[in-house]
């Protein structure tokens, strides 16, 4: 079952995001694609990532969180910081240029968007922690472009359309 539940999930596309923290923890930046809007009353977010993951202790340790939301142009990126470089994850956060976002994460400057907070709620579900954050703040990218998708086991361009790009403008 476990094969064909992850062979069923590589036909469920998603948006790229890199998911990054900085507090007494430390820094630590992960490529995930399990990002998903709960409410938008408090703005809320889950973000899933699994317990094994450098990333994890620190994040819970820090208690906050940035969804760095990826364009196309990002796949580099993604795959640096998914550690598909052979690179360690100190290493590879340091390849980045990061700004500080207005609530102190990590936060790419030309990312579609850009949601930081709070890790309000933490369960776990498997192999995973799944965390609620309450978001604080947000920065959205005056120039709409195309998105960075995982689909089949790749990253895929997910186009704009001229609509879209026009509604945007």
């Amino acid at each position: 079952m476990k094969k064909e539940f992850r062979d069923a999930m590589a036909r469920l596309s998603a948006a790229v995001n890199i998911i990054t923290t900085d507090g007494p923890a430390g820094r630590a930046a992960i490529t995930v694609s399990a990002v998903s809007s709960v409410s938008d009353e408090p703005a809320t977010l889950l973000v899933c990532i699994n317990q094994k993951s450098a990333a994890h202790a620190i994040l819970v340790a820090n208690g906050r969180l940035c969804v760095n939301v990826l364009a196309a142009h990002h796949e580099d990126v993604a795959r640096l910081i998914a550690g598909m470089t052979g690179l360690a994850p100190a290493e590879r956060m340091e390849q980045v240029q990061w700004e500080t976002g207005a609530h102190g994460q990590p936060t790419l400057p030309d990312a579609l968007a850009v949601l930081e907070g709070d890790i309000v709620l933490q369960q776990q579900a498997g192999t995973h922690g799944v965390f609620f954050v309450e978001i604080r703040h947000i920065r959205l990218e005056q120039a709409t472009g195309d998105g960075l998708a995982y689909f089949d086991r790749r990253f895929h361009r997910m186009a704009a359309t001229a609509a879209t790009l026009a509604t945007a403008a």
